[in-house]
């Protein structure tokens, strides 16, 4: 919603407690992790005498061991709770990684990278969790936090990767255990116990999520996608004939991109044009970069432009792919999570290895080749499931989450006023001043709330259980009843960003037919509203019914663009 006059001052995002920031910390360090290692590839082939096929295997027995992790993980933390889970995690990583830095043979780094796998899969499957559950102030500040960490990491880590690779390539290993060592010790010391899900997860509960067609369809375009991605990661770097620090330097501007694009552009690019329609175009101009570095192995700068420009297909690819599986997945978000992760990153380990078998048996032309067709077929995968996802887009197929409450009261019927509400401390005096309305309208009040699963770059979180927000939505109709105003209430659910779920709503209200929206003035700063989209925005944007601003001791105000610059002038 945006930043208005009258509008409560808004708390800092980054205003949190130490447990927020010891585990947003780490997420930086583990988001270096993407680039961290791209430097140093040539300088690992060079010092340890080794093929560039058998150094890809530093991605293959990472990603493999982080795919099959991914199966457990959800059980896993459903057990032993969340922040030991995230601890566990953290050890793992400082160990591996402090191994892989010790070792002076390929084959020593390659298997101590599978065990940093393991608690790299440990680790994301609940990091964005403990920041969510341990924010202050309503989890969109918890939001702008973990996606500057993702930001500072995958832009950071290339660049750390190439100033410690420049001294030795083991340094990188070494910096990654000893600052994820400080991110365990703040981990273990500030980050509360958090409560246990109320119901265990099945081991075999993502396997079984994968019969589902949506879920199978989107993880297959996942595969194929993370085949070229990953070709690009590992073998890009060769052609480029330069050293560590210069390597860095490039990754460093390709991340940059990755971040940006993935956080700021791929939803509104999604808002505008809807999620198939940017796949298809995105995919397509992943498998042209490809082309290009393919043709272009002989010639340094060509490879290191392209490169660089896909970080922003990258970053597009990755938010919307994301945002593509939880839209169409019928089951919960963990378990669609882990379903997703271990078909998406089969696909990321298995590229390098098949890509260095072909550039030795061959040219290295040819990997990069085959990864541009990856996308391609990812373009035909994705197509097979489009009305699927079409319909999920709309509304049409209804989560299992979506549910509409009855009046405790008999209620009039017509065309309703509908009232969004949230996690407010101002919700009730929107609700009774939207109930004003109605009654002057002569209309049925409706309140809706919008649950929301929030897609940051590959992941995607619950930041609200479903039956607290029921509870909380009939607690608001329950005291309308007790003040003898008859209303109904509907719960909805959005995909993606804050705007997402303004777009949901004002779909709800055209098919409802609504006279009106009520909307109440907005608990987030500008800040919020930039990197997380604007809620009131978007619905005045995307509505077909009128939109009212209402505030306590104000009069209504109808919202559009123009009283909408008006406010933030």
């Amino acid at each position: 919603m945006p930043s208005t006059s009258h509008a409560r001052p808004a708390t800092s995002p980054f205003r949190q407690p130490k447990a927020v920031w010891a585990v947003a910390f780490a997420c930086v360090v583990s988001f270096m992790g993407i680039g961290l290692v791209d430097p140093i590839l040539p300088a690992l082939a060079d010092d340890l005498h080794a093929t560039p096929s058998q150094v890809s295997l530093l991605f293959t027995s990472y990603l493999v061991v982080t795919a099959v992790a991914m199966l457990v993980v959800g059980a896993v933390s459903s057990r032993i709770g969340a922040k030991r889970t995230l601890v566990v995690g953290l050890v793992i990583i400082v160990v591996f990684a402090a191994l892989a830095g010790a070792s002076d043979s390929i084959g020593g780094i390659v298997g101590f990278r599978a065990g940093w796998g393991l608690g790299n899969a440990l680790f994301i499957a609940t990091s964005l969790a403990v920041i969510v559950a341990s924010a202050s102030g309503g989890f969109a500040g918890a939001i702008i936090l973990y996606e500057t960490a993702l930001g500072l990491g995958i832009a950071v880590g290339p660049l750390l990767g190439g100033e410690l690779g420049s001294i030795s390539w083991k340094g990188p290993f070494f910096g990654v255990s000893a600052l994820m060592f400080i991110a365990l010790v703040a981990t273990i010391a500030f980050v509360p116990s958090l409560p246990r899900p109320a119901r265990k997860t099945s081991l075999a509960a993502p396997l079984k999520a994968l019969r589902h067609r949506g879920l199978l369809i989107m993880g297959l375009t996942a595969l194929l996608y993370n085949w070229g991605f990953f070709t690009m990661l590992g073998y890009a770097p060769y052609p480029m004939e330069l050293d560590a620090h210069k390597l860095g330097l490039v990754f460093t501007g390709w991340g940059l991109l990755v971040a940006l694009f993935s956080v700021f552009f791929a939803p509104r690019l999604q808002g505008r044009f809807g999620t198939a329609k940017v796949l298809y175009a995105n995919l397509a101009a992943l498998g042209i970069v490809m082309t290009v570095i393919g043709a272009g192995v002989g010639t340094p700068s060509t490879v290191i432009i392209a490169v660089i420009v896909s970080g922003a297909f990258i970053g597009i690819n990755n938010t919307l792919t994301t945002q593509a599986v939880m839209l169409v997945s019928p089951v919960e978000r963990p378990i669609a999570s882990s379903a997703y992760g271990f078909v998406r990153f089969i696909g990321g380990g298995l590229a390098p290895f098949v890509a260095g078998k072909i550039a030795d048996a061959w040219s290295l032309s040819i990997p990069f080749y085959l990864g541009a067709v990856a996308f391609v077929l990812a373009i035909f995968v994705l197509s097979t499931g489009h009305k699927l996802l079409g319909e999920a887009e709309r509304g049409l197929a209804t989560p299992a989450d979506t549910a509409r409450l009855e009046p405790l009261s008999a209620a009039a019927t017509g065309r309703p006023v509908i009232v969004a509400v949230g996690a407010t401390p101002d919700a009730a005096a929107t609700v009774d001043a939207a109930a004003g309305i109605a009654r002057g309208l002569g209309s049925p009040l409706e309140v809706v709330h919008v649950r929301e699963t929030v897609v940051i770059e590959e992941l995607a979180v619950d930041p609200e259980e479903v039956g607290a927000a029921r509870a909380a939505l009939t607690a608001h109709l329950e005291r309308l009843a007790g003040d003898g105003i008859a209303a109904t209430g509907q719960l909805l659910h959005s995909v993606g960003d804050h705007a997402a779920a303004a777009r949901v709503l004002a779909a709800h209200a055209s098919d409802v037919d609504a006279r009106a929206v009520a909307v109440g003035p907005s608990p987030r700063g500008p800040l919020a509203q930039f990197t997380d989209g604007s809620f009131t925005a978007a619905l005045t944007g995307a509505a077909t019914s009128t939109v009212l601003l209402v505030s306590p001791g104000a009069e209504p105000r109808e919202l559009t663009p123009a009283a909408l610059a008006e406010l933030r002038a």
